[in-house]
């Protein structure tokens, strides 16, 4: 089986980085935080999230913390504002002390940890009272719809690829299952809501080039075709997506938000 790979992360922005910095905006808006808290952020990525919480919530730090070396090394690229650090470590144990944080947040990640309620214990642990822990989620069942149309397309001309699909294979890309996370680990006063963005592509190279780059199920799928069957996908692709007379692709991706508060 083909196993998502997240090592590379200007492959990744090109993919869905470039979406999830739309999500990471509208997120915050719902949290609503206040300045001068200090966050972490768990699953940093490539620091799409660290970034907009450093430029629209004024906190006094950040802490992004996610195993990928190479997602890490990019974020400290390009995120360079001395209130943020990044380090590796593994969501389901934190190298951190208990109480640290007044906001702990992971972006678009619970989807990939082996183990997410560990993870969401771990938030839990390390936030401290009276403080906020909240996620994101991609809604890979029904919302994405750049993935939505990739997978349609490969199951018609390779049925067995469905099993590959994360709307088939991830648990935790719906709002029931955010919410029972939240409440089993504890967490008290907890909601959930959509997130929804336009992913608009200039075009169709825009659209399918980013899956050439072998970030995630989807183009790890594709770099396992022979080239006629990469071909066939391509031009399967290119007469089922909605195309504007501007060429452009007019898609919308949504994500479904949780957040909840620690016991007193």
């Amino acid at each position: 089986m083909v196993q998502p790979v997240w090592a590379n992360g200007d492959a990744y922005e090109a993919y869905v980085g470039r979406w999830s910095r739309l999500v990471a905006v509208e997120f915050l808006r719902g949290l609503a935080v206040a300045p001068g808290r200090h966050w972490l952020d768990v699953g940093c990525g490539t620091g799409a999230l660290t970034s907009t919480i450093l430029s629209h919530n004024d906190p006094v730090e950040v802490t992004g913390i996610d195993p990928s070396e190479g997602f890490v090394a990019v974020a400290r690229t390009r995120v360079t504002d001395p209130r943020a650090a990044f380090q590796v470590g593994d969501a389901r144990a934190l190298p951190l002390p208990d109480r640290v944080a007044d906001v702990v947040v992971s972006g678009l990640t619970l989807n990939f940890v082996p183990e997410p309620a560990r993870a969401v214990a771990e938030f839990a642990r390390v936030v401290r009272p009276a403080g906020v822990v909240a996620a994101y989620v991609w809604d890979y069942a029904e919302g994405m719809a750049m993935m939505r149309h990739f997978w349609a397309a490969a199951a018609q001309l390779d049925p067995a690829s469905a099993k590959l699909d994360e709307g088939n294979r991830t648990t935790v890309c719906q709002p029931d299952a955010l919410r029972t996370l939240w409440e089993r680990a504890g967490l008290r006063d907890v909601s959930v809501w959509p997130v929804d963005v336009p992913t608009t592509f200039t075009d169709f190279a825009d659209y399918w080039t980013p899956f050439l780059g072998g970030q995630g199920s989807a183009p790890g799928y594709v770099a396992t075709l022979a080239e006629s069957d990469r071909a066939a996908l391509r031009e399967s692709l290119a007469t089922r997506l909605p195309v504007e007379p501007d060429l452009s692709i007019r898609l919308t991706a949504r994500a479904w938000a949780v957040r909840g508060t620690p016991p007193e």
